[in-house]
């Protein structure tokens, strides 16, 4: 009986830790590299750009930072559970809302929607050595222009 114990304690610790271990791969600081980066149609965001992720339960925590293509500083919020359902983001003239699904152990998607519409989506992929995020995103800016980007942070 011990020893069933023993082992049902190990395996039950085993998967806690590699739950945990998942959403590390997620959390950090990150910044953007615009020489690895691709805006298109453009411009690219002129001044260094941070984004924050912490790991909260059962999703994430988003604070972004930066300079835009005009030179103004951003700042947005928002945090949402790997559901799916809309979150309201805060400081983001470009969506009200995003929408947090988790693909894989490396792997996310974002839905951002303006006045209930899809305005864009991302797929965040996290590189295996944890020191690298790429994200690629596809929509529609606030002149009614498809846009196709790029992004690569580095911790």
């Amino acid at each position: 009986m011990k020893r069933r114990m023993f082992v049902l304690g190990t395996l039950v610790f085993c998967f806690s830790a590699s739950g945990a271990f998942a959403a590390d791969v997620f959390s950090g600081n990150w910044k953007v590299s615009l020489a690895k980066s691709k805006y298109v149609p453009g411009p690219a965001p002129k001044g260094p750009n941070f984004s924050k992720i912490d790991a909260m339960e059962g999703g994430l925590r988003f604070t972004n930072d930066g300079v835009n293509a005009e030179g103004k500083p951003t700042h947005s919020e928002w945090n949402g559970k790997f559901d799916g359902k809309d979150n309201p983001v805060k400081g983001d003239p470009a969506r009200d809302t995003a929408a947090l699904k988790k693909i894989d152990d490396r792997t996310f998607e974002i839905t951002n929607k303006k006045g209930g519409k899809v305005v864009g989506t991302i797929r965040a992929v996290f590189s295996r050595d944890g020191k690298t995020r790429t994200q690629t995103g596809q929509g529609t800016n606030a002149q009614g222009i498809k846009t196709s980007n790029t992004v690569v942070y580095e911790k």
